[in-house]
């Protein structure tokens, strides 16, 4: 059963991002002074009574604003709408009513959905009843005074929001394992677009300005009878360019976002090549012991001919080096060139990080391996190797048990992961070995 979703929606600066933020008790969405802020859908999961439901909050609305970025962000609020179950129209009570809020108001009421009107920043009942009686005149019912900033009368709201599921609410955990896939990049390298190609709609903002998606997004989407949670993460920059405090959130969400995926898609513009910043990001990826898959986007650009291929793949292998166990794939977001194959590939990719070998197979393989390249010695002391197991997925991680750390010497460790490598496959995954001694 899906579980109900929220939307959070209003005008620029009310406290949706904030109000967002306690409900979920994460800091997901960008809180920050600068309207427009955040500029995409926002989604999580939340909890309130035992019952489960998904959240979205969006970017503010400006119904007059012809601009072309907020008539963006306009339809982004619009989708949101669209699917959800109950509405949030959260409304700034310091402040007062305005023509903004009016407006909003015409256009929620064409939903037809259950609407609460938020009456924020409310944190003296007494001091602003008088503003609050003013919110009546949207005809939208009673408004529920709440301060988000000082978390008052979320309680009370969260009750009315689960009252309104009726029978459309699931409780607990999702059981099913669903991929997560987190695309990273540096900005205008095509993750937006890649993004929306893969999920076939317009989740996020598609635009030329750089730095245009700042937050990261989860999107649920089945692909034949496979599901997956792709995440678009806002576009990493160099630390020198982040001038402002909506950029440095935005480089530690996409982190975030990374940490928090099975699978990372590095997205590489062929114009530019591997530049510092993408190493960054796999060597972070890898740390983080990801799947990670090279994404090289925007090829339908390129003026190709039967070498092309081989001389960028042999470059970027020989930048990326480090990471030489991932696969490369040459895709175009705008085309939808092998963007079939990148999810068979992602598919692939994560079955190897949950690959888990049985300890008697391992051992005959190890042993094999310790017969065809015998382990080093040092002073006379000759390095032994008992026995493997392996501990752990996501990343494939295993114990090996030796009679001296010391003499295991980074080579030899290499030889054995890439043995293991050749035996087991691990497509884009790290291998983590950890050494202990057992006398």
């Amino acid at each position: 059963m899906i579980k109900p979703l929220v939307a959070i929606v209003g005008r620029p600066n009310v406290g949706k991002s904030t109000l967002f933020n306690v409900i979920v008790e994460k800091r997901i969405s960008i809180v920050d002074d600068v309207p427009g802020v955040t500029r995409d859908r926002i989604y999580s999961e939340a909890e309130w009574s035992g019952i489960s439901f998904d959240i979205v909050d969006t970017g503010g609305i400006q119904m007059d604003d012809k601009d072309s970025f907020y008539q963006l962000i306009k339809r982004q609020s619009e989708i949101a709408i669209e699917t959800a179950d109950v509405i949030l129209f959260v409304v700034d009570g310091k402040e007062g009513i305005n023509e903004d809020d009016r407006n909003i108001a015409d256009f929620l009421r064409k939903s037809n959905k259950p609407i609460i009107l938020v009456c924020n920043k409310i944190d003296d009942f007494n001091k602003y009843s008088m503003n609050i009686l003013e919110f009546y005149e949207l005809g939208m019912g009673e408004p529920m005074p709440v301060s988000a900033a000082n978390k008052m009368g979320i309680g009370d709201l969260l009750d009315k929001v689960i009252h309104l599921f009726a029978n459309n609410q699931e409780s607990g955990e999702d059981k099913d394992e669903v991929v997560r896939i987190a695309i990273a990049g540096r900005p205008n390298v095509g993750k937006s677009s890649l993004y929306n190609k893969i999920i076939g709609e317009e989740r996020s903002i598609v635009s030329n300005i750089p730095g245009t998606t700042r937050d990261a997004i989860d999107t649920r989407v089945k692909i034949g009878e496979d599901e997956f949670i792709f995440i678009d993460t806002a576009g990493l920059r160099k630390k020198s360019q982040i001038k402002e405090d909506v950029e440095r959130y935005s480089v530690i969400r996409s982190l975030n976002a990374i940490k928090r995926s099975d699978v990372t898609l590095l997205l590489i513009d062929p114009t530019e090549g591997v530049t510092e910043q993408d190493t960054k990001i796999a060597g972070y990826a890898m740390e983080e012991g990801k799947g990670i898959i090279i994404v090289v986007n925007k090829w339908d650009l390129i003026e190709k001919n039967d070498k092309t291929m081989l001389q960028y793949e042999k470059d970027i292998r020989y930048k990326l080096s480090f990471i030489d166990f991932v696969p490369i794939i040459f895709v175009s977001a705008a085309t939808g060139l092998r963007v079939n194959k990148l999810i068979n590939m992602i598919k692939e990719v994560y079955n190897n990080s949950i690959l888990r070998i049985k300890t008697g197979l391992l051992n005959d393989v190890l042993n094999e391996f310790i017969a065809l390249n015998p382990p080093p010695s040092d002073k006379g002391k000759r390095l032994k190797i008992f026995y493997m197991t392996q501990t752990g997925i996501k990343p494939p991680f295993f114990v090996l048990f030796v009679n001296d750390k010391d003499l295991f010497h980074f080579s030899y460790e290499r030889y054995i992961e890439n043995q293991l490598r050749n035996s087991f496959g691990f497509l884009g995954n790290p291998i983590k070995i950890n050494i202990k001694e057992r006398e």
